[in-house]
């Protein structure tokens, strides 16, 4: 199961991902969340609660990271678990993303006047 949670403040999109990304539903409902904030400069995945992903999990974070470059929408990772930043490495995929481990960050950009969504994926 994958569950989303998407904050926005201002032009930045903050994606929470807690779960597994696997081919599947989980896969459309991430792309279907992200694609939703095509209107913000910068989109954040934060991966820290992400407990693993598979082919189909990869694919779909390659194609987001194309999308956003021809949307113009920067694409930020940040906070992989040891399991996706290992995984990133493996597949020298830490080349192709933008990949930080600022938790700061997102609490500064997680100011009080953000607006919550919430969406669920079963598997």
């Amino acid at each position: 199961m994958l569950a989303i949670d998407v904050e926005k403040n201002g032009d930045v999109a903050i994606v929470r991902l807690n779960g597994r990304l696997v081919r599947g539903h989980e896969v459309r409902t991430l792309r279907s969340a992200v694609v939703a904030e095509k209107c913000s400069r910068i989109v954040v995945l934060d991966l820290s609660e992400l407990e693993s992903l598979d082919a189909g999990g990869l694919t779909t974070l390659l194609g987001l990271h194309h999308w956003a470059k021809s949307h113009g929408v920067q694409l930020k990772l940040v906070n992989p678990s040891r399991f996706v930043h290992e995984i990133l490495l493996r597949t020298r995929l830490d080349h192709v993303f933008d990949i930080s481990k600022l938790d700061h960050a997102l609490y500064v950009l997680s100011g009080p006047n953000c607006q919550h969504a919430r969406y669920a994926a079963a598997f």
